[in-house]
């Protein structure tokens, strides 16, 4: 018994962890003989593209105008081109160029063309003022306050004023019912939006269509049925109509007798 207790003792144990067999690692080959000719192509059409781009960025020598100017200055024009002007003839950002352009007082739009061999050609479409927006302030036909301290004032405009930030719901009215007040010979002065929300439109000849907060269009609607031919007749003794009435309106007299249509 103790001599088999004995070779017992003597046998090897078996392992317990796995033997883990290393692959191989193999670098992977280049195959310069394939690469090394592109490689040369590409970097000699690289150099290519870079050598005729600097040859033809000569430098920018003749700034060209075109358009219908009556407030653009084409001295602030060539100005704000040449500040603007980063690298030459090929390497001038047009895209930039033009929105400095735009930034300008009474542009409306630029674009910009590259005239071989070192021009570029401008051509500019001026701002329209529609109406006057405050004291100094110009809309254009779109309803934006593109000018707002402007010192040559058309006096002939009509004149919108409003709180600061309504400029687009003033000229939205303004052109609503401008065509309206046309269709009826009643030529409009103007549009005001007070800091309580109510309307007043004003007549070229001075007669004031007071339409309050609310229903502003229907009470509209019904001046122009009701109200529009004893302005058109009677224009001279009528300082304002009031159609903030539930079914009629009343009239300001000019010698301050007040009457109720």
């Amino acid at each position: 018994m103790i001599r088999q207790w004995i070779k017992s003792l003597r046998k090897p144990r078996p392992r317990n962890r796995a033997r883990v067999e290393r692959a191989d690692r193999v670098a992977p080959r280049i195959d310069f003989a394939f690469w090394l000719p592109r490689a040369a192509v590409a970097i000699v059409a690289i150099v290519g593209v870079v050598g005729i781009t600097l040859a033809l960025d000569r430098p920018v020598r003749k700034i060209d105008a075109v358009g219908v100017f009556r407030r653009v200055s084409l001295l602030d024009v060539e100005r704000v081109v040449r500040g603007k002007l980063r690298g030459g003839f090929v390497r001038a950002n047009i895209g930039a160029l033009q929105a400095a352009v735009e930034g300008l007082p009474w542009v409306d739009h630029a674009r910009i063309q590259r005239r071989w061999p070192d021009a570029l050609l401008i051509q500019i479409t001026e701002q329209e003022a529609v109406a006057r927006w405050g004291e100094a302030g110009l809309v254009n036909a779109r309803g934006e306050l593109f000018v707002r301290d402007e010192r040559h004032i058309p006096m002939e405009l009509p004149r919108l004023e409003g709180p600061d930030g309504t400029e687009h719901r003033v000229a939205d009215l303004f052109f609503q019912v401008r065509t309206q007040l046309e269709a009826v010979s009643l030529p409009i002065g103007g549009v005001r939006l007070d800091e309580r929300g109510a309307w007043e439109v004003e007549l070229a000849n001075g007669v004031t269509i007071r339409l309050g907060r609310r229903e502003v269009q229907e009470r509209m609607d019904r001046f122009l049925k009701t109200g529009a031919g004893l302005v058109s007749s009677r224009s001279a003794e009528i300082s304002y109509i009031d159609m903030r009435y539930s079914n009629g309106f009343s009239v300001g007299w000019r010698s301050s007798q007040s009457r109720t249509g």
